[in-house]
């Protein structure tokens, strides 16, 4: 069995291991900034697939301590690393935090090296740049197999990456307008508020489309990664030990679980044009094209469909808004809009400002807190008062 890893956005934890219960992993436990599994490779395999919350899925290699470099690398030529490396080239990416070994790119260094001295795999780069192993939010080198040093308070943890390209990158968001919501905090957003596509779902404010396009995903029980995989666009898919029947069984599993269509409508509109044909090109992209209705419209002009269901949304601030007086009129002419449009309804905003909170006069309560390109958010759940309520 060994010892996995699933990186979320700081935030997501909670989420990521209720989807990881339900996928049948063994959760251990939560961490900030993922959730820790017992699992074997073909557990690696489903986390890729079927995870929409994650970021990364890294396997735990050793952990030991080390206070001088001997004692690292010492231990790090200990690892089997032909297990994992194959004929691939290496990169590693180091952290160190309150260690007495407190160069990054000296650690780096020395674990590619232990590495290069225990299978005589090439490696690349020679010195690896220090990045926050616990964030997953770079893609450099995709193509290499990533090793992930951790050194904090003496103790090194040391992790392979099995995902290679991050896990929000779908392949589906080729066209996106300012600032997006990232995909995995966009199904997060539609996971936190429990809706499970059995009833509409409305975001007036869509952009590019990822919440609408997320949604019809889970709708569907199309999981995020299955393309991926087909493709063998992994970097587990290049280690030696993996069996390719239980990559193809997994592929298959999720697979048989798909509908063919979203049980109820998906609704996203947004008054500029162009964002709404870069949504339509994501959707097809997706392969969903034809469970959304996009459509280029006023915030104040939307049809929402027959039912009671959810408005998720993730209106423009920051760098998607030129003025706060104009964030401040949008989020008070969206709550006037749900409230006449949508009693009844569940709503979820993200939203960067308790003042803005206000300009809604919906009850809300704080679901999640993270970052958002960049700015942190709460994500706020409420109902919209009217209706039967």
């Amino acid at each position: 069995m060994e010892e996995i890893y699933l990186v979320c956005a700081p935030g997501l934890e909670r989420l990521l291991a209720a989807e990881a219960r339900d996928a049948g992993l063994g959760v251990r436990g939560e961490e900030p900034g993922g959730v820790t599994v017992e699992g074997t490779l073909a557990d690696v395999a489903r986390a890729n697939i079927v995870l929409r919350t994650a970021s990364r899925v890294l396997v735990r290699v050793a952990q030991f301590r080390a206070t001088a470099f001997h004692e690292l690398e010492r231990s790090s030529r200990a690892i089997p690393w032909d297990r994992w490396t194959g004929p691939t080239s290496v990169r590693v990416r180091a952290t160190c935090r309150k260690s007495k070994l407190y160069h990054s790119d000296a650690v780096a260094e020395r674990v590619l090296a232990a590495i290069e001295r225990r299978t005589g795999a090439s490696a690349a780069p020679k010195v690896a740049r220090a990045v926050d192993a616990t964030d997953g939010e770079s893609d450099e080198g995709v193509g290499t197999q990533l090793v992930v040093v951790r050194l904090v308070h003496d103790r090194c943890t040391i992790s392979v990456d099995s995902s290679g390209a991050l896990l929000h990158r779908r392949g589906y968001r080729q066209a996106v307008g300012k600032a997006p919501v990232r995909e995995t905090i966009a199904a997060g957003m539609l996971l936190a508020a429990e809706w499970t596509g059995r009833t509409p779902l409305v975001d007036p404010l869509c952009g590019s489309g990822t919440i609408p396009i997320e949604g019809a995903l889970l709708a569907r029980r199309i999981t995020p990664g299955a393309a991926r995989a087909q493709s063998g666009d992994f970097s587990f898919a290049r280690w030696p030990e993996l069996r390719e029947d239980d990559l193809s069984r997994e592929l298959a599993r999720a697979r048989e679980r798909e509908l063919p269509r979203a049980p109820a409508p998906i609704l996203g509109s947004d008054r500029d044009e162009g964002v709404i044909e870069a949504a339509r090109a994501n959707a097809e992209r997706a392969g969903v094209h034809d469970d959304i209705a996009f459509s280029a419209r006023a915030l104040s002009a939307i049809e929402p469909p027959r039912g009671v269901g959810l408005l998720a949304t993730n209106p423009p601030y920051g760098v998607r808004a030129s003025k706060g007086g104009e964030v401040r009129n949008l989020f008070a002419q969206l709550g006037k809009v749900a409230a006449a449009l949508l009693p009844g309804w569940r709503i979820g905003v993200l939203s960067p400002d308790r003042a803005l909170d206000a300009q809604l006069r919906i009850p809300l309560q704080p679901a999640l807190e993270l970052s958002n390109g960049g700015i942190r958010v709460r994500y706020l759940l409420g109902a919209i008062p009217g209706g039967d309520q």
